[in-house]
């Protein structure tokens, strides 16, 4: 049935007590629910969202896990939160039924009586909260037991003909119909409150102070109660602005000036706001901050005083501007939210700040001053994170539900996007069309229940230009912007310019004639589908540009450029050190490196490769060194091309080939080239983390030979085809793979099985399995180059990274890479020329201390099958990583009483920056 709205609003009356030394409240709230539905309802849902943190099975449990956060699930039950309910009563205090569900943070509670369209139900219910530790999202109970609250009590979910009860994902979106709330607070009189809602009075009674907080038309509650106020309040013209931000480079005097400017200038880009009183926390800007600035060391201050204050509020105060009269579905169409948020900033820093580069004063260092990220503006950085997302083809739809959102997308990409997004539309429909149409929708909506299609209509009510385009295709598609300039031709006076759109969407583009730097014409297209011709004056055209001002956040600004006379569109140019794209030229970067193995020694040398900040589909690179001590040039070099796929499972395909010389023992050198193709898969849904891979190669090895070992194959090409799955999370963790290599000598297959699970109790059980046989073998019995390895392979393929590949003693000999069979003591037979199966298995002793076992069986021509075993400890500092083993008992009996116990310890150390960085980002894509 069709949902309507009234004026009427839900009513919450809350009589709480603080128990401090117990981070709790006890409740009693009475809850007046409006039906404001055509539907008759027999059952009302309540949104208990301080339950979520009450296990590690709720849905926000399973949130922190996806995000590799592993602080809530080792954390003590004591300090993660949950909700007592003693029960729900109606007026006439009868018992109402109720349940959670199977979500731990969603109630139903049950009618007596059926609650008709218009009409309204009373009931009251009891219920003690235990707060969990603020470190998990920043509000909750401090170590010094402060309380930071939001979401702190039971709350009405929507009902529009749905139910709009979902659960805490640790996305602050809780979606409630404004309410008018009616609190007594009971708390001890060592604490200071601090609200935003308007406290109506105060007063103490014994040890207590008791505070009476109302307000009106509230969709949130907010609470702080502190032992040591932080909070000030700074009056402006429009309305208080009570925060706990601060800056000790500004003065109070300046600081006030500034929140008033902020206010101001919302006010008149808005509209009034219709409170008295706004709350911003540093809990609140934490969760959202002003990213860049925010990764600054205290010590460094690019920017002039009290910009970064500034930029603080201004987002914080701006997020609550909006979200507090705006009413849209916070989860569904939370894309509108940020994009006049982000709008709106920019705005401001044009205003305000028109000359302010994206790195301050950095831009100015002779170290910096040559790169393109110097001349970057600060409101460039909106486009940019968000194409950092695009090129890795991690974008998401603004339609995209705010918890579906991969973590850079949610707290950063989507609203960039969305905010960039209205810069698009405010170019194309002119500047006071879109702000005259922002303050009417603001007005006419202000503090109701509202979609995206109102703020659509009044911009088609404003303008006679198609608007559509934005709604359908750059909000509910996550197909990227590209155009080209197709082609140029010369009639007469003007110029034929043909346009294409390279991607599945129909939008305008922006056409620019250029005299050097200097703009002659702009026109700005139809929504283009596919191609279109424009004409336009030639008189003092030298250059055609698209999309000049970067206006639209395009995927591909590369190929906007033609020059109407000249065979190059971009001229080359060469940059120390890797910077940000500029489109205007072919960049080409080189940069020193520094590298070690054994044999070759400390290298050095440079870089040259074309990978900007961004990515891109074609890249190469050239790395010619020196080594110090095989007194060589040596080096690698790679060219590749990634093809990115918008919508199909089949998400990449990537083509390539890599070389590369190196020294593989004292004085030998092998030279590695390898043509591949990797097809790359996954689920739709971009929060899951499940790959395939098929991975298809050529590995072409060429050594010199070692006439030391007059047995040796030094040259080889060998076949390489391999299917991995790859699903890894905190909780549970799977990879699987299955190789197939042939080459003239032989050919094999294996398949390895990794499993990971954490446990409820936190223990954590490592499985992994290999097996593997040869389909043919013609090497020589007595050589074991290409045979399965049992605890370190001879790594033929040259894949891994050995600091010392061709070591059987030492130091080097006892670095660990987890691959064939697995095995950490080093056990006879250590090969297979026939077939291998091993098992390897840990588990945590205490933390990051773990007992490991292997077991295997070892087949080889001439010798038959061998059991093999080992066990030990491991120190896993950071697993797969940094690690050390140590074997106690195993074929070789008791290893610790065997001599030189200390070379038999094994490491695994990454020295790999690209490697470590996965450490990083694994939790934000």
């Amino acid at each position: 049935m069709l949902a309507f709205v009234t004026n009427a609003q839900h009513a919450i009356t809350i009589d709480a007590n603080v128990v401090p030394e117990e981070g709790t409240m006890n409740i009693q709230q009475e809850i007046v629910y409006v039906n404001t539905s055509s539907d008759t309802l027999h059952e009302l849902y309540l949104n208990d969202w301080p339950n979520s943190f009450s296990s590690k099975t709720t849905p926000l449990a399973k949130r922190f896990a996806e995000n590799y956060d592993s602080s809530f699930h080792f954390e003590k039950k004591k300090d993660r939160g949950r909700t007592t309910i003693s029960g729900f009563t109606t007026t006439a205090n009868s018992s109402l039924d109720w349940e959670r569900g199977v979500a731990a943070d969603i109630i139903r509670v049950d009618l007596n009586t059926p609650l008709l369209p218009g009409e309204s139900y009373t009931f009251t219910a009891r219920y003690s909260v235990k707060y969990p530790d603020d470190k998990f999202t920043r509000y909750g109970v401090t170590n010094k037991v402060d309380f930071r609250l939001k979401y702190w009590h039971l709350s009405p979910a929507v009902y529009d003909g749905t139910w709009h009860a979902y659960s805490n994902k640790n996305t602050n979106d809780l979606y409630t119909y404004p309410t008018n709330f009616s609190i007594r607070l009971n708390y001890p009189t060592t604490y200071t409150l601090a609200s935003n809602l308007d406290v109506k009075s105060q007063a103490q009674q014994g040890d207590s102070s008791v505070a009476v907080l109302e307000g009106e038309n509230r969709t949130n509650v907010l609470l702080h109660l502190e032992r040591k106020p932080t909070f000030e309040t700074i009056e402006t013209d429009k309305f208080s602005v009570v925060t706990n931000l601060t800056d000790e480079k500004v003065s109070p005097t300046i600081r006030a000036l500034m929140v008033d400017r902020v206010v101001h200038f919302l006010d008149s880009k808005l509209g009034p706001y219709p409170f008295e009183k706004m709350l911003i926390s540093e809990s609140e800007y934490k969760n959202s901050p002003v990213y860049g600035l925010n990764q600054l060391p205290n010590f460094i201050s690019p920017f002039p005083d009290g910009f970064e204050y500034d930029m603080e509020q201004l987002k914080t105060i701006t997020r609550n501007y909006i979200e507090n009269t705006v009413l849209v579905h916070p989860r569904e169409e939370y894309w509108l939210i940020g994009a006049l948020q982000i709008y709106l900033m920019m705005e401001y820093v044009d205003t305000f700040y028109p000359n302010m580069k994206i790195i301050g004063s950095l831009s100015d260092w002779w170290v910096i001053r040559w790169a393109h990220a110097s001349d970057l503006e600060f409101n460039d950085q909106y486009p940019f994170l968000y194409l950092n997302m695009a090129r890795n083809n991690l974008h998401q739809s603004l339609a995209t539900p705010r918890d579906s959102l991969v973590k850079f997308n949610k707290n950063i990409a989507s609203d960039y996007y969305a905010g960039s997004g209205l810069q698009y539309l405010s170019d194309y429909l002119g500047k006071a069309t879109v702000e005259n149409s922002i303050k009417q929708f603001y007005s006419e909506n202000k503090g109701k229940p509202v979609t995206a299609t109102a703020f659509q209509n009044v911009l088609e009510q404003n303008s006679s230009l198609p608007v559509n385009w934005f709604f359908e295709e750059y909000v509910e598609k996550r197909t990227a912007i590209d155009f080209k300039i197709d082609r140029v031709t010369k009639r007469g006076d003007s110029l034929e310019v043909r346009i294409k759109n390279k991607r599945n969407n129909r939008m305008p583009v922006s056409l620019y004639g250029l005299s050097k730097d200097s703009i002659v014409y702009k026109k700005w297209t139809s929504p283009i589908d596919s191609l279109e011709t424009v004409v336009i004056p030639s008189e003092g055209v030298r250059q055609l540009a698209l999309n000049y001002e970067a206006v639209i956040p395009e995927f591909n600004q590369r190929n906007n450029y033609k020059k109407v006379n000249g065979l190059f569109n971009r001229p080359i140019q060469f940059r120390l050190f890797q910077d940000v794209e500029d489109p205007k030229y072919n960049q080409l970067f080189f940069m020193p490196i520094f590298e070690y193995n054994l044999y070759d020694g400390l290298t050095t040398g440079l870089k040259l490769y074309n990978k900007t900040v961004l990515t891109k589909g074609l890249a190469y690179k050239l790395e010619p060194q020196f080594g110090f001590r095989s007194k060589t040039i040596i080096g690698s070099g790679s060219v590749s091309y990634t093809q990115n796929f918008q919508t199909e499972s089949l998400y990449a395909i990537r083509y390539g080939i890599a070389g590369s010389y190196y020294s593989y023992n004292d004085g030998l050198f092998y030279r590695r080239y390898s043509p591949y193709m990797t097809f790359a898969f996954r689920n739709k849904d971009l929060r899951n983390n499940k790959k395939e891979f098929i991975n298809i190669r050529n590995v072409n090895v060429i050594r010199d030979e070692n006439f030391e070992d007059p047995n040796q194959d030094p040259n080889y090409s060998v076949f390489n085809m391999q299917y991995v799955y790859s699903n890894p999370n905190l909780i549970n963790y799977f990879r699987g793979e299955v190789d197939y290599q042939i080459s003239a000598k032989f050919s094999k297959i294996s398949t390895t099985f990794e499993y990971r699970k954490l446990f409820l109790n936190n223990r954590q059980l490592n499985l992994r399995a290999f097996a593997g046989v040869f389909l043919f073998n013609d090497t020589r019995e007595d050589e074991d180059f290409f045979s399965f390895a049992l605890d370190r392979p001879t790594d033929y393929l040259f894949d891994y990274n050995y600091y010392g590949r061709s070591e059987d003693q030492g130091l080097f000999s006892q670095q660990l890479i987890i691959a064939e069979g697995g095995f950490k003591s080093q056990l006879e037979p250590m090969f297979a020329n026939s077939w291998i199966a091993t098992v390897n298995a840990s588990t945590n002793i205490w933390k990051w201390i773990y007992a490991y076992g292997d077991a295997g069986l070892v087949h080889n021509k001439g010798r038959g099958t061998n059991a093999v075993f080992d066990t030990g400890v491991r120190l896993s500092l950071v697993a797969d990583y940094f690690e050390l083993y140590f074997p106690l008992y195993s074929n070789l009996g008791w290893e610790p009483g065997l001599p030189n116990y200390d070379q038999r310890i094994r490491f695994i150390v990454t020295l790999s920056p690209s490697t470590l960085l996965r450490l990083f980002t694994r939790e934000w894509y």
